[in-house]
């Protein structure tokens, strides 16, 4: 990777811009309702359904059909900014009645059917977010210190919800934490879409009409496979190691340990942000995919738990720099008017890798035990990061040759 040069955005600055506080406030407190989310759900269905069974469907059923659809969600919005309200207030509703059914005893049925649907309508605050950094930053200095501010704040409330919600619910129950969760949702989601401003138009077509792509799938955008390959790699990583510390050395380690893995990517999303670098975002991709899977590589050489922590904290650092160099591809590789799903399908690829991780660990840990996870962890995002270099090469090698793009 090119060596850092001096000169950037403060994030000072980048919160002066126009609307940029009101939004970044609303936008927290959006995100709050999801990091509250997880044990009030849990803990809510199993009160109401008397089983962990049910109430572990219920969840993990809830944030499969949030990432699955929420890139449709974010197409939705972004072409149709007036539904953002309408998803606020059916999200809203339907947590609600999974709160008064938990209160009130349900079926095992009815309970995992309110958490699917529920997982249908979250509103895309994430995207959304993301998609006006880049409108209203006036340099790509600016939007890569507001993309790294957004990205350091969203892992920080993700990190601080459920012990928020873990608090609340010891406080009072289950069902009423998850009542003020839909509360926090509503009052959050509707404050940003009362400042989020209208939605960027798509660009028009030599006949004048817009472009409107309806087919399922990621935008096909030279790269842009290339850059979720490398996303989900980064997320299946970390799921991998996450799973082999608990099953290595416990939980009252592994907690410590993945809260060092967090703190190194909140440290190495503010530095970043801070500085101005001479190679571009898509050079910078592949180079942090190597950093991450050396990182992951250190404990897997030196097991010792000083060499976990450090390998931890770095490719935390690594892990998080590389998405915010993804999100700020989305600017260079998509254009206005699809950005927003763009950005979603990036949340996407992470997510599914993640869920990936943790399958593939624990199949792997319950035939050879925990040593393997960061060796896996290291090869699964070496591969992926030259997966897609390769895929970027023949693209580039395609392009000379035929006069034309490959959509990777």
């Amino acid at each position: 990777m090119s060596r850092p040069v001096r000169g950037s955005a403060s994030y000072r600055a980048v919160l002066a811009l126009p609307h940029a506080r009101a939004l970044f406030a609303t936008a927290t407190l959006a995100r709050l309702s999801y990091g509250l989310l997880s044990l009030p759900l849990l803990l809510a269905v199993r009160a109401g359904t008397g089983s962990y069974a049910v109430a572990g469907a219920a969840a993990g059923l809830f944030g499969l059909t949030s990432a699955v659809l929420g890139p449709y969600r974010s197409r939705l919005v972004e072409r149709r900014r007036g539904t953002l309200p309408a998803l606020t207030a059916v999200y809203g509703t339907l947590l609600g009645c999974l709160a008064a059914g938990s209160a009130l005893g349900m079926p095992a049925g009815l309970a995992v059917g309110l958490a699917v649907l529920a997982g249908v309508f979250p509103p895309p605050v994430g995207p959304l977010m993301r998609t006006r950094w880049g409108e209203m930053a006036g340099s790509d200095a600016q939007r890569q210190a507001a993309l790294s501010l957004d990205a350091v704040t969203e892992s920080t409330v993700f990190a601080v919800g459920p012990v928020l919600g873990g608090l609340l619910t010891a406080a009072t129950s289950a069902p009423l934490s998850l009542a003020a969760t839909a509360a926090v949702a509503c009052t959050g989601f509707t404050a940003f879409a009362a400042v989020l401003g209208p939605a960027a138009k798509a660009p028009a077509r030599a006949d004048g009409r817009t472009e409107g792509r309806r087919r399922p799938g990621p935008p096909a955008a030279p790269g842009f496979g290339a850059l979720l390959l490398t996303v989900l790699g980064s997320g299946t990583a970390p799921a991998l190691a996450e799973v082999g510390i608990v099953a290595a050395r416990g939980a009252a380690v592994a907690g410590p340990l993945m809260a060092l893995c967090a703190t190194g990517g909140a440290i190495g999303g503010l530095v970043y942000g801070r500085v101005r670098w001479s190679a571009a975002p898509r050079r910078r991709l592949p180079a942090l995919g190597a950093l991450a899977a050396a990182c992951y590589a250190l404990p897997a050489a030196a097991p010792a738990l000083a060499a976990v922590a450090v390998g931890l904290l770095l490719a935390g650092a690594c892990s998080d720099t590389l998405m915010i160099t993804a999100y700020l591809q989305v600017d260079t590789l998509i254009p206005a008017g699809s950005r927003t799903e763009a950005s979603a399908w990036i949340n996407t690829a992470y997510n599914l890798g993640s869920a990936m991780g943790s399958a593939v660990a624990g199949i792997m840990i319950s035939r050879y035990g925990p040593a393997p996870a960061f060796p896996t962890a290291a090869a699964v995002l070496a591969l992926s990061t030259g997966l897609a270099v390769l895929l970027r090469t023949r693209r580039a090698a395609v392009r000379v040759t035929a006069g034309g793009d490959l959509p990777l």
